[in-house]
C-alpha cells in the first residue's frame, strides 16, 4: 500500500526517491517556472505597447506608482487585493484534486446577496450579531453554489470547468434579477439595489493602517487553508486524489466526498469575499458586487501553482495592477482594457508554462533525467 502510494503521487506529495535535494529543487522549480511565466508575458506586453506607440518603461514606471509608490497606493492595492485572496482559494482548493473551477464570481454575488438577505430583518441587533450572521450567510451560500459543480462532477461525471462555467451564468442570472425585482429597494435609481445593512453594522478601516478589513481575513484564511492542505491527512489524500484519481480510489479513499468537500470549501471562501465587500464597500447588494474578483482568482491561483500560502504575494501583485489602471488611462492614454490583455498574457503564459513543469533537467536528480 505504501509503495503504492509513493509510486502514484505527485511531486508535491512524494519523498523525491531518496533525494536529499529534492524539497530544495521542487521549491526552486516552482518558483522559478510562474516566474518565467511572468517574463515571458511582459516581454509579449512590451511588444503590444511598442504597436501603440507607448513606452514600456512608463507603462512600468506608471504601474509602481499607482501601486506601490505610496501610502494612498498600498491602500488601494491592498483594498482590491483583499477579495482576490478569497476567490483564489476556491480555485486553488479544487484545484488540489485537479478540479478546475471558474465559476468563482457567482459565489461572489450570491454570497454578497445572501449575506444583505440576512442582515436586514436584524439590522437593529447591533454589528455583533448582525456581522456574523452575515458571514455565515455568505459562506454558505458560496460553498453551496460551488459545492454544486462538485457534486455534479463526483456523482454524474460532469466535467467541472464547463459546469461551474454555467453555474456562473445562472447564478449571475439569479442575481441581477432579485436585485433588480423582488428585493430592490425603490430609491436605488441610477444602480438597482437591495435595502441597505445600516451603516453601523458596516466594517470599518484598520486603525492607523486605514487598509481594507479584508486583508487580515484573507491572511488568516490562507494560512488555515495552507495548515489544510499541506499539514493535514484531508489535505494529504486530497493530494493524492489530484496526482492519480485512479490510484486514489484503489487506496480506498472517499475521492467523491474529497471532491464535493473542496468545492464547497472554495466555494465558502469566495461567498465570505462577497460578504466583506458588501459590509466593507458598498452596504448593500448591487451590480457593483460583480467586479470580475471571482475570475482574476483564477490567474492568481494559477500564478501560486494551487500553493495558499504563495496566493498572499500574487493576489498583492494582480491587486496592485489594477490598481493603476486609471493612472494609465490617464497619463498614457490607455484604455482599462490594457490590464486585462496584460492578465490574459500572464495566463496564457503559465499554462504554457506547465508543459515545462518537472521537466527542467537542472531540477532534476542525476540519474532520472
Amino acid at each position: 500500500m505504501t509503495d503504492a502510494v509513493i509510486a502514484t503521487t505527485p511531486p508535491t506529495v512524494a519523498t523525491g526517491g531518496g533525494d536529499a535535494l529534492y524539497p530544495i529543487r521542487h521549491l526552486l522549480e516552482a518558483l522559478v517556472a510562474p516566474m518565467l511565466a511572468l517574463a515571458v508575458a511582459a516581454s509579449l506586453f512590451s511588444v503590444f505597447l511598442l504597436a501603440l506607440g507607448q513606452s514600456p518603461l512608463d507603462f512600468v514606471d506608471l504601474v509602481w506608482r499607482g501601486a506601490f509608490g505610496s501610502w494612498f497606493s498600498w491602500q488601494n492595492t491592498l483594498q482590491r487585493a483583499a477579495p482576490l485572496l478569497l476567490t483564489a482559494l476556491c480555485v486553488a482548493l479544487p484545484g488540489q484534486l485537479g478540479l478546475v473551477i471558474i465559476g468563482g464570481e457567482a459565489a461572489v454575488v450570491l454570497g454578497g446577496l445572501a449575506a444583505t438577505l440576512i442582515a436586514l430583518p436584524v439590522a437593529g441587533a447591533g454589528p455583533f450579531i448582525v456581522l456574523p450572521l452575515m458571514a455565515l450567510a455568505g459562506s454558505a451560500m458560496g460553498g453551496l453554489w460551488i459545492g454544486l459543480t462538485g457534486w455534479l462532477r463526483a456523482r454524474l461525471g460532469v466535467n467541472e470547468t464547463i459546469a461551474s462555467l454555467v453555474l456562473a451564468y445562472i447564478g449571475m442570472a439569479i442575481f441581477n434579477h432579485l436585485v433588480e425585482g423582488p428585493f430592490r429597494d425603490p430609491a436605488s435609481l441610477n444602480k438597482p439595489s437591495t435595502y441597505g445593512i445600516g451603516d453601523g453594522n458596516m466594517l470599518g478601516a484598520i486603525p492607523v493602517l486605514e487598509v481594507h478589513p479584508g486583508i487580515p481575513v484573507g491572511i488568516i484564511v490562507c494560512i488555515a487553508c495552507w495548515v489544510l492542505v499541506f499539514r493535514s491527512s484531508a489535505g494529504f489524500a486530497g493530494r493524492v486524489t489530484g496526482g492519480n484519481l485512479r490510484a486514489a480510489r484503489l487506496q480506498g479513499l472517499p475521492v467523491s466526498a474529497l471532491m464535493i468537500a473542496s468545492c464547497v470549501l472554495g466555494g465558502a471562501c469566495a461567498g465570505l469575499a462577497g460578504t466583506i465587500e458588501v459590509a466593507a464597500e458598498y452596504g448593500r447588494a448591487n451590480a457593483s458586487l460583480a467586479a470580475g474578483y471571482g475570475y482574476t482568482g483564477i490567474l492568481i491561483a494559477f500564478l501560486a501553482r494551487f500553493n495558499p500560502i504563495a496566493i498572499l504575494p500574487m493576489a498583492v501583485l494582480l491587486g496592485g495592477l489594477g490598481a493603476a489602471g486609471g493612472l494609465l488611462q490617464r497619463r498614457m492614454g490607455l484604455p482599462d482594457a490594457t490590464v486585462q490583455v496584460l492578465q490574459g498574457m500572464i495566463f496564457v503564459s503559465i499554462l504554457a508554462s506547465e508543459t515545462f513543469y518537472g521537466r527542467i533537467r537542472w531540477f532534476q536528480p542525476r540519474g532520472n533525467g
